[in-house]
């Protein structure tokens, strides 16, 4: 398993987008925001799905240099058509937009349609506490049939519906970043479980009879098994109840469509529907007493004594910060089928695998 140098592991994804003919400002945001994706441990959305976004971009699924469309222009609320860009393209250009409105009406309202993969949604919202915003996220999944299995269910009828909320970072405190599936794991964490040769957790996996199993091939082999919803066999309706609430939030209010076996395309297809809220603090409360607050939340809850002392009390972000300062300083592991599959990729649109081994400083 190689690991490699942050700064290096962009520019291999950074030159495969370049050769299979995106801009550079294009390439620059597909390569930092998935190297980003790893660095904060999150390897399901990070460079492992590059091979994905290349093999879409031959079959026309994905499209090359497009850009977000404002198609609803109604003051407070955006609605964006993605046309099937890069995520990556798609909802950096969507939070510009609507922070800019937030800015202006203290809100902003704004649903995205028809995005390719808008990878890990934490970017989007951090984008947001960046510029000193609130915001929540909805998301939902079409494209490929379902992955996730329904409370109760025995079989796999939607995707993995990710949520998320953040808050900025205050004078004491980063952002509070809650970024999560609404299924038990995200479908990438199996893919690298696949990847790896290893077993998933007990309670993630269900197989094609309804089974539980830790065998992540059920989602690959036919006939193919699902993930279960977040919570569990005791809790899994809550897991289930908030994906159904992504769906329809992002999947109709944005205009775009919902997983019906009637909307699925090609099995590497991700197209993301969101529905984001974007809130200016500054509108609403005095921004001193907002980060005051909030720093005084903090620390109450962090202040509880560790059941485990080597694991204290965290608050959503704290994970990713931490990984990141640590694979920032050592490196990104790369498993070996991921690498294969990422040279692989470089190698269909005509980069030698020897050039991109040098790039990487791998062997």
């Amino acid at each position: 398993m190689p690991t490699i140098a942050s700064d290096k592991l962009e520019d291999v994804c950074r030159q495969i987008a370049l050769a299979r003919g995106s801009d550079a400002a294009e390439a620059e945001l597909v390569a930092t925001n998935l190297v980003g994706a790893n660095l904060t441990g999150h390897d399901s959305h990070g460079v492992g799905m590059l091979p994905r976004y290349i093999k879409a971009t031959f079959t026309g699924e994905l499209a090359i240099n497009s850009h977000a469309e404002v198609v609803t222009d109604q003051g407070v609320i955006l609605q964006i058509d993605g046309h099937a860009g890069y995520g990556q393209v798609i909802g950096h250009e969507a939070m510009e937009k609507g922070i800019e409105r937030a800015r202006m009406f203290g809100l902003c309202v704004m649903t995205i349609r028809n995005s390719f993969h808008l990878c890990r949604i934490g970017a989007w919202g951090e984008q947001c506490a960046a510029a000193g915003m609130v915001s929540m996220h909805h998301v939902n999944v079409v494209g490929h049939p379902g992955m996730v299995a329904p409370f109760r269910g025995s079989d796999a009828r939607y995707a993995t519906n990710p949520y998320c909320a953040v808050l900025p970072a205050t004078a004491n405190n980063p952002p509070t970043v809650l970024d999560f599936a609404t299924s038990e794991v995200a479908a990438g964490k199996v893919r690298v479980a696949k990847n790896k040769g290893v077993q998933m957790a007990p309670g993630a996996l269900i197989d094609s009879t309804g089974q539980q199993t830790t065998d992540p091939w059920v989602l690959y082999n036919e006939p193919k098994g699902a993930i279960g919803p977040f919570g569990g066999v005791e809790a899994g309706h809550k897991g289930y109840g908030m994906a159904m609430m992504n769906e329809m939030l992002a999947g109709v209010l944005s205009g775009g469509q919902t997983c019906r076996p009637e909307t699925d395309h090609e099995e590497d297809v991700i197209l993301n529907g969101m529905l984001s809220v974007i809130i200016n603090p500054s509108k609403m409360v005095y921004l001193q007493a907002f980060e005051a607050e909030i720093d005084a939340t903090i620390a109450h809850v962090k202040a509880s004594p560790a059941a485990n002392p080597d694991e204290p009390v965290l608050v959503p972000g704290d994970p990713e910060r931490l990984t990141r300062a640590e694979r920032g300083a050592k490196g990104v592991p790369v498993d070996d089928e991921t690498w294969r599959e990422m040279l692989e990729a470089g190698v269909s649109v005509g980069i030698a695998e020897e050039d991109l081994r040098a790039i990487a400083g791998v062997n």
